[in-house]
């Protein structure tokens, strides 16, 4: 009921359900809204923030935030329509706009959550400058100590670590590019598309750092459309040998699903790790 009263005071009006669960909520006057709602959590304040981050950026749509709270947040309600093939174009020069959002330091003014694991974005000393410290910092070795903590960390994951941190430095060499603003967590499962057809991203896990962690989601779990990847290119251009830097930013998010979801991730995250260890991988090799 708190929750409820709460809604009804922002909105000025009473709700149709008094028995308020994740989904699609309906007020007396018949409008419509998107309510996700659970445990006390700081996840839903940090949702807000970056669904009001992408916003600011005014080049791809997301729900607009009506109320947040910390156990609920409240946004429109977006009809989802079908996705073709200019679906697809149109979300990849708009996500490729939204790349040229830059920050002037890596991370964000908060921490905030990639999935229901913690996600580390205040840098700390020569971080806010060097993406490559940032990134094996605040993202691999974070979420490598979450693993450790779990028990789930084998010796391949312990040498590679060590590896990576010698290592990472060169991996993401040549790819000198001023902080941007990324989704975080741009799987298939995080954008819509409208009734209208346009893109709308969901779910977001915002920071400051190289688009090419973002492109990388994209293709973890089969990708998007080749139309998605081509509109892309053409819009934003990305930098020579980013095929080769993808594997470092895949391994982020398969580690935080190995902390999520256990041991079916771990093979996963070992070959991605031992990449780097084959030397005909490098570029240029022959």
């Amino acid at each position: 009921m708190e929750i409820q009263k709460q809604l009804e005071e922002t909105l000025g009006e009473s709700l149709t359900d008094s028995c308020l669960t994740t989904g699609k909520t309906t007020t007396l006057s018949g409008k419509v809204y998107f309510l996700k709602t659970g445990p006390v959590s700081h996840t839903y304040l940090c949702e807000a923030h970056s669904l009001r981050e992408i916003a600011t950026a005014k080049v791809i749509r997301t729900p607009k935030v009506i109320a947040a709270g910390e156990n609920f947040l409240l946004t429109e309600f977006i009809e989802s329509g079908h996705a073709d093939t200019s679906f697809f174009q149109t979300l990849g020069i708009q996500l490729a706009r939204l790349h040229r959002i830059t920050s002037e330091a890596y991370g964000f003014y908060e921490d905030n959550y990639i999935g229901a694991n913690p996600q580390s974005n205040l840098p700390e000393a020569k971080e806010s400058s060097d993406w490559a410290l940032f990134y094996f910092n605040k993202r691999l070795l974070f979420q490598y100590k979450l693993a450790e903590s779990r028990g789930l960390v084998t010796s391949d994951l312990k040498s590679g670590i060590h590896f990576l941190e010698k290592h990472t430095y060169r991996i993401l060499q040549g790819s000198n590019e001023p902080p941007t603003l990324l989704h975080g967590d741009l799987w298939a499962g995080n954008y819509l598309c409208s009734s209208q057809g346009e893109p709308v991203l969901i779910d977001p896990a915002v920071y400051y750092g190289h688009r090419g962690a973002d492109l990388a989601m994209t293709r973890l779990f089969g990708g998007f459309a080749p139309e998605f990847y081509r509109a892309y290119q053409q819009t934003y251009l990305l930098q020579p040998q980013w095929e080769y830097r993808e594997n470092l930013y895949k391994l982020y998010h398969v580690l935080n699903h190995l902390n999520l979801f256990g041991r079916s991730y771990l093979a996963e995250a070992e070959y991605l790790m031992r990449f780097y260890r084959n030397p005909t991988q490098y570029p240029g090799y022959t």
